[in-house]
């Protein structure tokens, strides 16, 4: 199993990248969806967020109020590290466990803090997909209604530009068209898989 760490600012593509590879392939370990279930009601790291944070981050039905939690961690440095140490090890977890439950040739880790979470150092190959920082700030503005300080406090919270092409193997610029960029995903396929 060739195991895949895909990885790229917010509003850099990375998505996109994941599902060409997904379409070449590859199984895809989608870590937004896992940080979504290991917040589910009823879940530890639910119970730990709410004992951290307050009453006021669990909406009325009992799931986590996303905006309340995120106007709290966007802000505040440590409260996003006592997040992160509470929601870290549990993805982590359930990340392995899913690697665990198939035999794919390549299995893709698609994590928007892989460099931040220290997973880029159990991938055999680094993926990063990048664009300009104007760009991620016009697509975060654009594509998904936020103010350019929502978009910069979001990039913020990330790892740098530098600090993911550091650890990449493959930079994927994804400043082009989509045909570009589905050329690009398709000749890296052929390198992963040709061995």
């Amino acid at each position: 199993m060739l195991r895949v760490g895909l990885t790229g600012g917010i509003g850099s593509g990375k998505s996109t990248v994941s599902a060409l590879l997904r379409d070449h392939g590859a199984v895809v370990i989608d870590y937004d969806q896992l940080a979504r279930e290991v917040v589910e009601p009823g879940a530890p790291a639910l119970s730990a967020i709410a004992e951290r944070f307050g009453p006021d981050v669990l909406a009325a039905d009992g799931t986590l109020n996303r905006p309340a939690l995120g106007s709290i961690v966007f802000t505040d440095e440590q409260a996003r590290r006592d997040l992160e140490a509470i929601t870290h090890p549990a993805i982590r977890e359930l990340a392995h466990r899913r690697e665990q439950e198939t035999d794919a040739a390549v299995v893709v880790h698609d994590n928007p803090l892989l460099v931040e979470m220290g997973a880029h150092e159990h991938c055999d190959v680094v993926l990063v997909v990048d664009v300009p920082e104007d760009v991620q700030v016009q697509r975060l503005v654009n594509l998904r209604g936020m103010t350019e300080a929502e978009a910069r406090a979001r990039m913020a919270a990330q790892a740098s530009r530098n600090d993911r092409a550091a650890v990449a193997d493959h930079v994927i610029d994804n400043s082009g068209s989509e045909a570009e960029l589905a050329g690009t995903v398709g000749g890296l396929w052929a390198q992963l898989t040709d061995s």
